[in-house]
């Protein structure tokens, strides 16, 4: 992930993310950089994005899939 590189490079880095819904099938896209910011690539403005946020000093489940 960018955000992971970008630190240890001190550098900032981004990364396009193409994917599509589990539910319908629709494409979607993503960019992430290092500074964790994220926003829907272009032509991907309508996408609902869902970012959960994890408090992973709390955080007892093997992943954070097994909480959700």
């Amino acid at each position: 992930m960018p955000f992971v590189q970008g630190q240890l490079r001190q550098a900032h880095l981004s990364i396009r993310i193409d994917s599509e819904c589990a539910h319908c099938g629709c494409a979607l896209a993503l960019e992430i950089d290092s500074d964790l910011h994220y926003r829907p690539a272009p032509g991907a403005e309508g996408a609902l994005i869902f970012v959960p946020l994890v408090d992973f000093a709390k955080l007892r489940a093997r992943s954070i899939i097994d909480d959700f």
